[in-house]
């Protein structure tokens, strides 16, 4: 007994961030879906990628719509703000939420059904508006929450575990986004925790809306033979654009070094890493290539992932709108509610 208090004593405590908080004070509530399940992961590299970007949970709020995705928020920063909207309309509550107070950092979670079927004129004006938060989709292909149909993301000749072929073309949210003007586009792989982690620092730096769409192998519905959104296929077929790094811009790293070359890079907390510039000479900022790229990847069978599109420069909503620094929510109603005189103003004018 003695022994075993000796050991916990000596125990090196949990490591903290810059805001003195642990992993563990990312957490949420312990996950109800399949195990196995993408949605799981993704839950986890959000928890990583809040914590190592010293990000305060208090100052976070969530939001969902309805599916199995749109559970997940329940499972990652349970010391958050959260909204779970109905289905396809996460953006339009979003969008309110941010507008009244533009000092919370939102981050909604969607799927590929909230999204791209009964939301996807919402989100269509989501990207419209730059409206400053992260957007993830995750993509299983097919709506797990009501027995695996296919979604409008199924790829075109992919089977159901019934055997049932999908004969219409996918919608691809990536491609849609860059169409839209979308500041910041990008796609990840749920069993790829080291490009994930990194894309969504980088979107979480992003002013304006950033868009990650992630595909999540359904275990239960979709990740069969014949399944194109399934762990085996996913692993076999993707195709990395680039190899992804972030580094916060008060930790500047730089390193030059030759396309091909593999480059050891010791980071400022002793740790190392490896780079490697891809021969390709991908320009994620060009948008006509980052669609042609994403179509080429189509045509050969691939899943295309990493940073598809980015535009730093281009204004956010709040912006353009040019918000006042105190949130709206915050402002008194003598701010915000016109005096009856300015109301007899309009009234006259309008006569």
């Amino acid at each position: 007994m003695a022994e075993s208090v000796l050991k916990t004593s000596n125990a090196e405590p949990p490591k903290e961030n810059r805001v003195g908080l642990k992993a563990a004070d990312y957490a949420g509530g312990k996950s109800t879906l399949c195990a196995g399940c993408g949605h799981d992961a993704i839950s986890n590299q959000i928890i990583r990628a809040f914590y190592e970007m010293s990000v305060k949970p208090e100052k976070v709020v969530k939001f969902s719509g309805i599916g199995c995705s749109s559970k997940t928020p329940a499972y990652f920063l349970s010391r958050s703000h959260g909204f779970n909207s109905v289905h396809g309309r996460m953006p339009a509550v979003a969008t309110g939420a941010m507008l009244a107070n533009h000092n919370l950092i939102g981050i909604g979670v969607s799927g590929d059904g909230d999204t791209a079927s009964i939301g996807l004129g919402q989100f269509m004006h989501m990207v419209r508006r730059n409206i400053p938060m992260v957007y993830i989709v995750e993509n299983n292909g097919v709506y797990g929450l009501t027995k695996g149909q296919f979604s409008a993301t199924a790829d075109e000749g992919s089977k159901l575990k019934t055997g049932v072929l999908n004969d219409l073309p996918p919608m691809d949210l990536c491609a849609l986004a860059v169409q839209l003007g979308c500041g910041f586009v990008a796609r990840g792989f749920a069993g790829d925790p080291k490009q994930m982690v990194n894309i969504l620092k980088a979107a979480l730096a992003h002013d304006g809306l950033a868009v990650i769409d992630v595909i999540s192998p359904c275990v239960t519905f979709n990740n069969h033979e014949g399944s194109t959104k399934g762990y085996q296929y996913s692993k076999e077929h993707d195709e990395i654009l680039q190899q992804i790094g972030f580094v916060q811009s008060y930790e500047q790293i730089e390193v030059d070094y030759e396309p091909g070359e593999v480059r050891e890079v010791t980071m400022h907390d002793g740790s190392r890493i490896l780079l490697k510039k891809l021969e390709e000479d991908y320009d994620p900022s060009n948008a006509v290539q980052a669609l042609e790229r994403l179509y080429r990847a189509v045509d050969n069978g691939q899943m295309l992932t990493g940073m598809i599109y980015l535009r730093p420069e281009k204004k956010s909503f709040l912006s353009l709108l040019n918000m006042t620094d105190e949130p709206l929510a915050t402002l008194p109603l003598e701010k915000t509610r016109p005096p009856k005189s300015a109301l007899d103003q309009i009234m006259r004018e309008l006569m």
